[in-house]
């Protein structure tokens, strides 16, 4: 499909990069090629580019560049699994973009903070993260990662055991989101906050919600549709 055409795309534009000795145009055509390899599921090969794009683009001194390197990396180890070194880069890509006042690059390198230290069970400091991330997201006027970082903290609360403080997120990011008309945002507020309503023993309300957010993934071809089918089953079947 378009991720294999990217590729091809990609793998050209390095052969002309490398023939003309144009080291700018060789990293961001390997960062190009990182990221459709991540996107193909090729994720060690994804790596291999960001690593080789890495290091030219320190060689240039191209700080924008290495730091979508650093988070492209980071990005990838948290798909590998591996979000102790997925920190590491986040941390080295935040440094570069509060260095260069890149607000729209600093609240990514948060919310990626937040989401490698929820993978491995620190709720407590990914929260800090989507709560600084929300405040640069509102300065910035950025509604699209506004509602994200509302979303998180929804999850957040629920994984901490405050499922009405999580509603309350996951309702704010749910109105965001039908605003700005994101349908995959719509859906996971949905079935986030309906594990919130089934935390705080109201079965029929998060039923209600899971099967409107299965409807919206259904229609967007989203394989989270799955993992709402089979809560739902197991809820109706539980259902009083």
């Amino acid at each position: 499909g378009n991720a294999r055409k990217a590729v091809q795309l990609h793998e050209k534009s390095l052969v002309i990069a490398r023939e003309l000795g144009n080291k700018q145009t060789e990293g961001n055509a390997l960062t190009n090629l990182g990221n459709a390899y991540d996107e193909l599921g090729d994720t060690n090969k994804a790596v291999h580019f960001f690593e080789q794009a890495l290091l030219i683009v320190r060689e240039v001194g191209d700080r924008r560049a290495e730091g979508n390197a650093l988070g492209s990396l980071g990005i990838a180890y948290i798909h590998l699994g591996n979000a102790h070194k997925a920190i590491n880069y986040f941390e080295q890509w935040l440094l570069i973009v509060r260095n260069g006042a890149d607000l729209h690059g600093e609240s990514s390198a948060l919310i990626n903070l937040g989401i490698a230290y929820s993978s491995i069970g620190d709720t407590l400091k990914s929260v800090q993260f989507y709560e600084q991330t929300l405040a640069i997201a509102h300065k910035i006027g950025d509604r699209h990662m506004e509602a994200k970082a509302l979303g998180n903290l929804g999850i957040a609360y629920t994984l901490l055991n405050a499922p009405n403080k999580a509603i309350g997120f996951c309702e704010q990011a749910l109105t965001i989101d039908r605003e700005i008309g994101d349908k995959r945002g719509e859906a996971n507020e949905l079935w986030n906050s309906a594990v919130a309503f089934n935390k705080l023993g109201n079965r029929a309300q998060a039923i209600t919600r899971a099967e409107t957010a299965l409807e919206i993934y259904k229609a967007i071809e989203d394989p989270n549709a799955a993992k709402v089918r089979d809560a739902l089953a197991e809820w109706r079947a539980a259902k009083p």
